[in-house]
């Protein structure tokens, strides 16, 4: 049977190791850079060429969008190749839809580039993109001169939005998502007066802000703090690395399995700040070794549990509580409530599904508590959120019959995860 996600059944067993594993992988390119650097390819009049590009659900979302906001693309799947030429949004004209499917990057950085456009534009996504938040988004396009039309509930998807938007100040809540924050940066440039961004609460994920910053750098502008000058992007060629939260899993599965798995390609200067979470494996017992060509994670046969803030690394939070399950101790995960606003309620549904499995998992109100103990044979459901497969599948490493619901779910971020689960 193969194992990519278009072919997986619609429950799947995770085989056990047999042995502790000692690979070398390399996984697809990150999610969040390819969508960043496809935005900003796409505003820069000019061909860029985009290499170690993710094919996933969530860049189709992308590559979708920034079709609708004028650039010609090339597409090689096959060498994870992208060239875009760009075009510059203030000279469109017509109406246009965009589709951002389940991918709240997409939804959330094409927004304010549609808003770039002299003309109506409507963004729409799935029933579960549709229950994410927006409207701290909508009231900073309307302060900065845009006009939006929320078509179904307010504050939510589908909006309509007609530009070209001005600039300027605008006051921002931090602590709902940096997605706001980021989609805004990257429009800021072709606002007629700049942009400049006073944040209201504390950002969460400040390091996905700071992974904004470096694309749009490689792009030719610079962001300075909060605020962008007027002007434009200049095309490049840019490679992207590898996605750090997906490397979460495949660290986490030398620890678990007490073996060695190395992550090619996300070496010391990554841009993402989920390489931390090789620093939460050493502190529970893994040892770990950094170069500048990638992250080796071993594991000891031991594992401690730990007390953690999260806010920064809140797409690791699941792939952590897995870990915690097999340790020798509590793991308590703090300062992640805003996660309950994700794909799911992600605190919630991986409380419920360790629940169900035997193990004493708590629910907080930023986080949870991990009692570790034997997980008993549970067949997971997965709540049509990607980081529930992949995370709650580690499991299966250690325990037999654990059987993962959906399993096709993670075609989200990583249509082969589970090939690569099984080369361990």
């Amino acid at each position: 049977m193969s194992l990519h996600a278009d072919d997986l059944p619609a429950a799947l067993t995770v085989t056990p190791l047999t042995a502790p594993p000692d690979v070398s992988l390399r996984p697809p390119g990150s999610k969040s850079i390819t969508n960043r650097a496809l935005i900003c390819a796409a505003l820069a009049p000019g061909r860029s060429t985009l290499t170690g590009v993710l094919f996933a659900d969530d860049t189709h979302a992308m590559l979708g969008a920034v079709r609708a906001l004028g650039a010609d693309l090339t597409v090689d799947e096959a060498a994870h190749t992208v060239v875009v030429d760009g075009v510059d949004p203030r000279t469109a004209t017509g109406e246009v839809s965009v589709d951002a499917r389940q991918s709240g990057t997409t939804g959330r950085f094409v927004l304010p580039a549609v808003a770039l456009r002299p003309a109506r534009g409507v963004v729409d996504g799935s029933p579960q993109l549709r229950a994410r938040p927006f409207g701290p988004l909508v009231d900073a396009l309307r302060e900065l001169g845009a006009t939006v039309e929320e078509l179904g509930a307010p504050g939510f998807l589908p909006l309509a939005v007609t530009g070209p938007v001005a600039g300027g100040k605008v006051a921002l809540p931090g602590h709902i998502s940096s997605q706001y924050l980021s989609g805004l940066l990257m429009a800021g440039p072709l606002m007629t007066d700049g942009l400049s961004v006073e944040l209201t609460s504390q950002l969460v994920s400040v390091p996905y802000v700071e992974a904004t910053a470096a694309v749009m750098a490689a792009f030719g502008v610079s962001v300075d703090g909060l605020r962008v000058a007027p002007g434009g992007y200049r095309p490049a060629d840019y490679d992207i690395e590898p996605d750090a939260s997906a490397a979460s899993y495949l660290l986490a599965a030398a620890a678990i399995g007490n073996g060695r798995v190395t992550v090619e390609g996300l070496g010391e200067r990554s841009l993402q700040g989920d390489v931390r979470f090789a620093d939460l494996l050493e502190q529970m017992g893994a040892r770990v070794e950094r170069t500048a060509a990638g992250i080796t994670v071993t594991g000891t046969g031991t594992l401690h549990g730990i007390d953690v803030d999260m806010a920064d690394i809140s797409d690791t939070a699941q792939t952590l509580a897995a870990v915690a399950v097999f340790a020798d101790s509590p793991t308590r995960v703090r300062g992640i409530g805003f996660i309950r606003k994700k794909e799911t309620d992600r605190i919630g549904a991986v409380v419920t599904e360790l629940r169900r499995a035997g193990i004493d998992a708590v629910e907080d109100a930023d986080g949870f508590t991990v009692n570790p103990g034997p997980p008993a044979p549970t067949a997971f459901e997965t709540y049509e959120d990607h980081r529930m497969a992949m995370s709650l599948a580690l499991l299966g490493l250690r325990v037999p019959g654990i059987t993962i619901k959906d399993p096709k779910c993670v075609a989200k971020t990583y249509p082969e995860y589970f090939v690569d689960l099984n080369r361990l």
